[in-house]
């Protein structure tokens, strides 16, 4: 999708700083554990507070570092690992929560009606990715979907921010489309799953 159509573009910006960073002794491994913890501490202090906007804009900094790791390990002589995958799918989890769960608590502090939806979507931003990684243990490709990370992120840090800077009925209407757009993308990898089962 967004992500597939960028990335040529986007790894020729990256890699020339990636290269740096290896020749500087940084190992994608510490990067993505540092861009979790950037991103998890901004959101629950920001968020809650109702600083929405100041917030997206620190939390799209250190969300970067998920582009960085993965040109880090491609460029570097011991290149991906089994468990930098796994570090990365697991922090991925931890951000992704961790942003919605705070901004979920902002709607509930301010009697917002949406907070509802936002834990919906917390739940679907779980089961997409496990239901891809179940299906892999079936020996079954399952990468499909209308909306993968990538996209599920932009849309919802696009909502929080412009929601912050007082635009009417934005928050609302971007969750609910994030929520429909998860649903739709589990969906369709639970189709795939059961037709590669049957």
């Amino acid at each position: 999708m967004v992500s597939s159509a960028f990335k040529p573009a986007v790894n020729r910006f990256i890699e020339p700083i990636a290269r740096l960073a290896i020749r500087a002794g940084i190992t994608p491994n510490a990067v993505t554990v540092g861009g979790t913890i950037g991103t998890a501490a901004a959101a629950m202090y920001f968020y809650p507070r109702g600083e929405l906007f100041i917030g997206t804009l620190v939390i799209i900094f250190f969300a970067l570092s998920d582009l960085f790791d993965g040109a880090i390990a491609r460029l570097s002589k011991s290149g991906a690992s089994a468990w930098g995958g796994f570090l990365d799918s697991t922090c991925d989890r931890i951000t992704d929560s961790v942003i919605l769960g705070s901004l979920a608590i902002y709607c509930i502090l301010e009697d917002l009606a949406i907070y509802p939806v936002i834990i919906a979507t917390i739940v679907f931003g779980f089961l997409v990715p496990y239901i891809r990684a179940k299906a892999e243990s079936f020996g079954i490709s399952c990468t499909v979907g209308i909306a993968e990370r990538t996209e599920r992120l932009i849309i919802a840090l696009t909502a929080i921010g412009f929601h912050g800077l007082g635009i009417p009925h934005i928050l609302a209407v971007l969750m609910w489309s994030l929520l429909a757009l998860s649903a739709i993308t589990a969906l369709q990898r639970v189709v795939v799953v059961y037709r590669g089962l049957s």
